[in-house]
């Protein structure tokens, strides 16, 4: 006999977080959260926290893309409630990734306060996308100069005027010299 069916008070704790393309829409961003929130009802799990972390910066370019919508689940349940979870994720175009950890193994389901708020998708009000322009690997490496950078005017504006005739001085002296 199986634990799960001898205390079913019992559950383990799960932490799920999946990164959405950054052009993503609301409507879609809210698609995929209510499937999410269907699915581990249905697999008889609970949702304990919900939380929008907004569009942030990758650590590398995932399909092409360097900015994701990060989304964190807090939630209870079993094994099956994961692998459904995350079956649902691979079948959404809009996800880039996700990964779930295993908090806790023995939590008392009843035991757990869960607030309205903090089981509730929020709408997804992101700003426009601004345009990542990439950078050829020759700017990247400073081969080639940047049209952003500034010239300076004449020789080098910064120095004064002794030090200028004092750089003269000493031209003249090693013209003088050969």
């Amino acid at each position: 006999m199986s634990r799960e069916s001898t205390a079913p008070h019992r559950a383990k704790e799960y932490e799920t977080i999946y990164i959405l393309k950054p052009d993503i829409d609301a409507e879609s961003a809210e698609k995929v959260g209510t499937r999410l929130a269907e699915v581990v009802g249905r697999e008889k799990g609970q949702l304990t926290k919900v939380e929008t972390w907004g569009r942030r910066k990758l650590a590398y370019a995932i399909a092409k893309h360097k900015r994701g919508v990060y989304v964190y689940l807090k939630y209870l349940g079993t094994g099956g409630v994961v692998s459904e979870l995350e079956r649902n994720l691979r079948l959404f175009d809009g996800v880039l990734k996700y990964q779930t950890v295993l908090v806790r193994s023995d939590v008392e389901v009843e035991g757990v306060a869960i607030s309205a708020d903090d089981v509730k998708f929020e709408r997804l009000e992101l700003p426009p996308l601004e345009d990542d322009k990439e950078e050829s690997r020759e700017r990247q490496l400073g081969l080639v100069e940047s049209e952003r950078r500034e010239k300076p005017e004449g020789i080098v504006p910064e120095l004064e005027e002794a030090e200028l005739e004092a750089i003269g001085d000493l031209a003249g002296e090693e013209d003088e010299e050969s």
